[in-house]
């Protein structure tokens, strides 16, 4: 192990890695320099729930698919997950996981769920009024 005086320790011939950081890859060269999700313009909220595509098409020879599309993948096979949650699992800025599920989106992978505006739901006082009729049967 070397040491660089700007950087701390470092793997001997490795420039992509930082003693105190780990491996240094820039968010814009895991989205290939793209900061919005697809050519469609989706945006995804912090809450849209991901789920795989069980109709999904076969990934394994797919190879314009990055490792971090295929984590997305994996955390998503598991379960449904919200975008915040499969950042922070997949420990990748939101920015990158929307701009990765717009590529999923768009080859069939995933399905989104957006959250229900707060103004469709339905409002507290008939909520309360329907657990109160609820007990007095």
């Amino acid at each position: 192990m070397t040491e660089n005086p700007m950087n701390g320790p470092q793997e001997p011939g490795s420039q992509w890695y930082d003693g105190e950081a780990g491996p240094l890859v820039r968010p814009y060269a895991m989205t290939g320099g793209r900061t919005q999700p697809g050519p469609t313009g989706v945006r995804f909220d912090l809450i849209a729930l991901v789920t795989l595509d069980p109709a999904a098409p076969a990934l394994a020879g797919d190879t314009a698919l990055g490792p971090e599309h295929r984590t997305l993948v994996r955390l998503c096979r598991a379960e449904t997950q919200s975008v915040a949650e499969l950042a922070a699992d997949a420990d990748l800025p939101v920015g990158v996981v929307r701009v990765l599920l717009g590529d999923l989106l768009e080859l069939g992978c995933v399905a989104i769920s957006r959250p229900v505006p707060p103004a469709h739901l339905p409002d507290e006082r008939i909520l309360r009024e329907v657990i109160e009729g609820l007990r007095a049967l």
